[in-house]
């Protein structure tokens, strides 16, 4: 299929067709024609598989043959609710881009900053909001916001914002908008909560799943480290170093491990940088921005903070400390490999990590190659008994092998 068959305005063809899209991906297939049938809509699909065109495109679509050259005072008639800065400033630009044949207005709305400019925006109308949930309860308390005449409410990242405690901010935001909207929800995973959430708010939905959640991408190499809990950072900058890696997204499981990375790093002349909660909005788009265009080699990120870091041709992606959520492994290696890219996936593992892993194994059922030839092995082999070794190489495991592939599910499901 190709993004002409869609049915799309004129003018949005040509804006996607000037992003050098020509075929839609399986996500955007799926569900451009159900929001443009006006259905509510759960979208289950991990990272880089193009969820966010998947409702923007439409939604600017509907917008422009709702709105087309009227001049009346815009209103507030699409909202996009997300849990962070870095993934509102994202979907902004992505509505900025496809409607910029239109003349449809966006604004994006965050905390952390000066509220005055965005109230101004206001003021002046919009067709367009992005928010995060705190900015967007706080300015309509203030009486900044009318969210009457919404057409279309869009939760992203739901199960993120259940993660970071935005749940009873999303209900309330809920019961600010029309009954008769139409709602699209889309998460990486579909936990229980998500689930009660998407029956509470949304009426009778299609439901589309692309890549299921325990599936990783094909074109990403994952290897597995088994090293003693405290050297760690010693394997870290023995990679980096020695198979020259730039371009690194590390992940930590906690802010503060995440800082201590860094401050090691940097005692070996690393450049690195952290992104997480504690750092200001600001403290954490110049980190962003620094990483993306490569004045930064080492980013060290927290699960959390990590959700708006959209760059097609990551490389890397190392699990500093493996999660204890095993679809999160999913959602972290998704970062690389991504837009038909490769990409490598290297994990680290200490003993106590070890049920860990296990449960990972479980769900991506993917052979994963383990690297036992490297400085700081906390035993020899694979802690799981009877499983011998594989590709081991003495330069850290910097070398290539046949892809992994999952193994097909016997089951589909949405959630």
């Amino acid at each position: 299929m190709l993004f002409e068959d869609l049915s799309l305005s004129k003018s949005i063809q040509k804006a996607v067709f000037e992003e050098g899209y020509l075929n839609p991906t399986p996500i955007q297939e799926k569900s451009i024609p159900i929001v443009l049938a006006g259905r509510d809509l759960i979208g289950c699909a991990q990272t880089g598989t193009g969820k966010t065109a998947a409702f923007a495109i439409p939604i600017i679509h509907q917008l422009h043959r709702i709105v087309g050259s009227s001049k009346k005072a815009k209103v507030i008639r699409a909202l996009i609710v997300t849990p962070t800065r870095e993934l509102a400033v994202q979907i902004g630009q992505s509505f900025d881009t496809y409607a910029k044949y239109t003349n449809l207005t966006q604004l994006t709305i965050f905390g952390g900053v000066s509220q005055n400019p965005q109230v101004d925006t206001l003021k002046n109308g919009i067709d367009i909001l992005v928010a995060t949930p705190g900015r967007l309860l706080d300015l309509q308390k203030q009486g900044f916001l009318d969210l009457n005449h919404l057409h279309t409410l869009v939760l992203d990242e739901a199960d993120q914002m259940l993660d970071m405690g935005f749940i009873n901010d999303v209900k309330k935001i809920v019961k600010l908008t029309p009954k008769n909207r139409q709602t699209l929800l889309f998460s990486a995973t579909m936990p229980l909560a998500i689930r009660e959430l998407a029956e509470m708010f949304l009426q009778d939905p299609e439901k589309v799943e692309v890549s299921p959640v325990s599936s990783t991408a094909e074109n990403v190499e994952q290897r597995i480290y088994f090293v003693d809990k405290t050297e760690k950072r010693n394997l870290l900058y023995h990679l980096i170093k020695n198979e020259n890696l730039s371009n690194v997204l590390v992940f930590s499981r906690t802010k503060h491990g995440a800082d201590n990375v860094v401050k090691a790093l940097r005692k070996k002349d690393i450049p690195a940088e952290a992104i997480h909660g504690d750092k200001s909005q600001n403290a954490r788009q110049r980190v962003l921005d620094a990483f993306k265009n490569k004045e930064v080699g080492v980013l060290v990120a927290t699960d959390i903070a990590a959700r708006g870091i959209d760059i097609d041709q990551l490389p890397y992606v190392i699990n500093f400390d493996l999660p204890n959520i095993p679809e999160t492994y999913v959602h972290r290696i998704g970062r690389t490999g991504r837009a038909g890219n490769g990409g490598i996936a290297i994990s680290f593992c200490g003993k106590d990590e070890e049920p860990y892993w296990k449960d990972i194994k479980k769900l991506i059922k993917v052979d994963v190659k383990i690297i036992t030839d490297h400085p700081y092995p906390w035993h020899a082999g694979s802690p799981e008994a009877g499983e011998k070794p594989k590709n081991s190489n003495r330069s850290g495991g910097a070398h290539k092998s046949r892809k992994s592939s999952a193994s097909k599910q016997n089951k589909k499901r949405w959630y």
